[in-house]
């Protein structure tokens, strides 16, 4: 059996010498980019590698493309393979609070047409409530050949957002918080506001309070009622940095509802062009 979505603590405590089984750290902050290894280096779950959302997650930024635009597949593929990432390999990825760096390598590794992915429902809260225990022994990778098989059909770029502005050919969701979306405490973009036409749909609010994903039943009731008829494939996700939309794509795909796509430059990028319309 194989898991594309979520992984509970006990299924993946199960597995945890599982030689197909493959765990990996992703914690980060946005403010402390060193923080995260360091919190993995202080103890992570047992047998977990770590991967940096800048430098192994991103490609370069360089002003226009965002804050963390997508990194080149055949280096992001190397990285896999080189800490044991093979097509057979079921991948749980996790991070310290609501997943939102853990959708993103979840979204990479759908991108390069790995479908064995989930996240560990209620990440690392998550998994040291259920008895779980941390390690601050290294693992030793085991190399292999991970061969990308890109679906680049999964992401739209600036262009295709610009063209299908508040019209009814794509409903695009952003998945920041409500202040900025709204313009307000901007502290982390030059421009405040958002994209026109989007809706708000903050990633956390398809997180319960212990940090788990609600059920996929409540997920799609709330998700219809925003998408309001229109089909996932119209649907684009963004957020400030193509990072924390990835959530959404878990939560759209928990619920059943596949077939949506990522903005991945988002608003950082579209800001970034001053001709570019903005709200708020």
């Amino acid at each position: 059996m194989s898991f594309a979505t979520l992984v509970d603590a006990a299924t993946l405590k199960a597995h945890l010498h599982d030689p197909n089984w493959l765990v990996v750290d992703v914690r980060h902050q946005l403010a402390d980019t060193a923080w995260g290894e360091a919190a993995y280096a202080a103890g992570h779950i047992p047998g977990a590698f770590f991967l940096h959302c800048d430098r192994d997650l991103s490609g370069t930024p360089d002003g226009s493309n965002g804050r963390h635009p997508l990194p080149e597949p055949e280096r992001l593929a190397a990285r896999l393979g080189g800490i044991g990432i093979r097509a057979r390999t079921q991948v749980v990825v996790y991070d310290d609070g609501s997943g939102m760096i853990a959708g993103r390598l979840w979204w990479l590794l759908r991108w390069l047409g790995h479908e064995r992915v989930a996240l560990l429902d209620g990440g690392l809260a998550g998994w040291l409530a259920a008895g779980g225990e941390l390690t601050t022994t290294l693992p030793t990778p085991q190399p292999a050949a991970f061969v990308a098989h890109l679906r680049d059909g999964m992401r739209v770029d600036a262009d295709h957002v610009m063209a299908r502005l508040e019209t009814p050919h794509m409903h695009l969701v952003d998945a920041r918080g409500p202040d900025r979306f709204r313009g307000e405490n901007e502290t982390i973009d030059p421009v405040a506001g958002h994209i026109p036409g989007a809706v708000n749909r903050c990633f956390r609010d398809n997180l319960q309070p212990d940090g788990r994903f609600k059920p996929a039943a409540a997920l799609r009731a709330e998700w219809l009622a925003l998408l309001a008829g229109t089909p996932p494939a119209d649907v684009v996700h963004q957020c400030g940095s193509g990072v924390s939309a990835c959530l959404n794509l878990v939560a759209m795909e928990i619920a059943g509802l596949p077939g949506s796509r990522l903005y991945p430059g988002s608003w950082s990028e579209w800001c970034a062009d001053r001709g570019r319309p903005v709200v708020r």
